[in-house]
């Protein structure tokens, strides 16, 4: 290779900047800034560097400092929004800097001339994203100048030329890019720079949020990350009474608390067994006498919960208070405590063999392993309740089925991955297996479990997180990391939760009363 081919390779590197680094600064600061006051001095460099050197960030190309990035962290509640450059920076000193601020405030992005166009400023900004997150700070804010309004003062007012700039009829070359970049526009400062002609003094408040920011860490009991669900794909099988039902139960509760399982989900109406003891009867009958053993299951469910250390989902159960017939979901927290959730629409045939209602009301459910939804079944087939619950931020929607055939298996299984990808959260679904001959309205089963995510980059090609071998009694066991989760929400390639158009729609539960 040459040696002139050589010295046009470009060899960038991200780095932190020396003091050594001020003449290559200077000479860039001189040619870009010189309405606002041109370059800092090698003093004013000096102490920005004592002060918070992890926050001063240059990109080198073969040894010469070609762009950089300059920061401090501040307690931004000392200076609120109405700040000037020179008040926040200490006049260059940098003096305002706090180890033990909650903000991280960019102060100078430069990059030289000759190499515009080459996305420098980008990996500027992806590394002071790095460091806000790294430093569990709540955000990054800024204030940017907008040279391009110079053009159009006369004519309209700077917030005007915000909106334009936002809906790209504009281009302003420094809003264009920090609005590119994932920040928004808190406000618009006045008097922000005075020497800065080009924007009149006007900057606009920029701020970009750390989604992964805690506000109070702790040393135990944080928020889970990495949550790991077990579902049970139950097999349907005669039980003389209720100690072999929960015999069986047990066995589960075990073998998924054995993998260390955040929680265990079974099916809907996994007891249904114990309806061929009422076979004599006919079907309506025979579920309001099966009713009369949910609560005791319910009380051995939430003991296993808290022996066996996991978050037990019993499936669905009738409930029969003497006027209704209902199908209710419990939540067996492992702490102890327990939630219910009725199944909210009923199937044609539920209503006519059994005369079963549905509930009222709907709820996420805060647990230690992020917030869960329960839909029972024909519930995951309408799509408002999936978008109810993730407006009230769930994590998990779990969904306890019992399907016949594979056409109404298929209804289920298709609906729930539907939900995963336009609330962004995962959903994990089980079902029955085998056969239950004397057993009148459950006599066949179909089911394959599954775990579902969002369809992006950062989650499975196919969007299955697990799934079980169809019409088999096993279990599957896999692991969900719900910071994927929030990264989807607000940096995914499509945000289906963020870019409803409110303005056209939107969904009202009517609570009855």
């Amino acid at each position: 290779m040459s040696k002139n081919k050589e010295e046009l390779e470009h060899r960038l590197r991200l780095r932190n900047i020396k003091l050594s680094d001020y003449d290559d600064i200077r000479a860039i600061m001189t040619s870009i800034y010189k309405n606002p006051g041109g370059a800092w001095t090698k003093e004013e460099l000096k102490n920005q560097l004592r002060a918070f050197p992890e926050g001063q960030i240059c990109i080198e190309d073969n040894g010469k400092v070609v762009a950089a990035a300059l920061s401090l962290i501040v307690d931004y509640a000392q200076f609120g929004d109405n700040h000037t450059y020179d008040e926040i920076t200490g006049y260059g000193k940098f003096d305002t800097h706090s180890d033990d601020g909650d903000t991280l405030y960019g102060t100078d992005v430069f990059v030289d001339k000759e190499y515009r166009g080459m996305r420098i400023g980008r990996r500027l900004y992806d590394a002071r994203k790095e460091l806000c997150e790294n430093l569990n700070l709540r955000s990054i804010i800024a204030g940017g100048r907008i040279p391009g309004y110079a053009n159009y003062a006369d004519e309209m007012t700077p917030r005007k030329y915000i909106d334009l700039v936002k809906n790209k009829e504009i281009f302003d070359p420094v809003l264009s890019f920090q609005l590119a970049n994932e920040f928004h526009v808190r406000k618009v400062i006045t008097k922000y720079l005075p020497e800065d002609t080009d924007s009149r003094a006007y900057a606009t408040l920029l701020e970009w949020i750390n989604i992964y920011y805690e506000k109070d860490e702790k040393l135990i009991g944080n928020k889970k990350s990495i949550v790991r669900l077990g579902l049970v794909q139950w097999k349907m099988r005669r039980f003389s009474n209720v100690d072999d039902l929960m015999q069986q139960v047990e066995f589960f509760v075990d073998t998924v608390s054995g993998y260390k399982s955040d929680f265990c989900l079974l099916p809907e109406f996994f007891n249904a067994p114990l309806l061929a003891e009422f076979n004599d009867m006919d079907a309506s009958e025979a579920i309001r006498n099966l009713a009369d053993y949910t609560d005791e299951i319910v009380s051995r469910m939430s003991d296993l919960a808290v022996s066996y250390n996991v978050n037990v989902i019993g499936g669905s159960m009738p409930e029969y208070d003497g006027k209704k017939l209902r199908n209710v979901s419990y939540l067996c927290r492992r702490d102890g405590t327990q939630a219910k959730q009725y199944k909210l629409h009923i199937t044609p045939d539920e209503a006519a063999y059994w005369g079963l209602q549905g509930g009222n009301g709907i709820n996420v459910f805060d647990t230690d392993a992020g917030r869960i939804g329960i839909l029972i079944c024909y519930d995951v087939e309408f799509p408002e309740l999936g978008r109810i619950l993730a407006e009230q931020e769930m994590d998990i929607l779990f969904v306890p089925f019992w399907t016949d055939t594979k056409n109404a298996f298929l209804r289920v299984n298709t609906c729930a991955k539907s939900r995963a990808i336009e609330n962004e959260c995962y959903v994990a679904i089980t079902g029955s297996v085998g056969n239950l001959p004397k057993v009148e309205n459950m006599d066949i089963q179909y089911s394959q479990a599954a775990i579902f995510s969002p369809s992006d980059f950062s989650f499975p090609h196919d969007a299955v997180v697990a799934q079980a071998s169809e019409n088999e009694e096993t279990i599957i066991v896999a692991d969900v990391d719900l910071d994927l989760l929030t990264k989807q929400r607000k940096a995914g390639s499509v945000r289906n939760l963020e870019q409803r158009r409110l303005d056209l729609y939107s969904i009202q539960w009517k609570q009855k009363k």
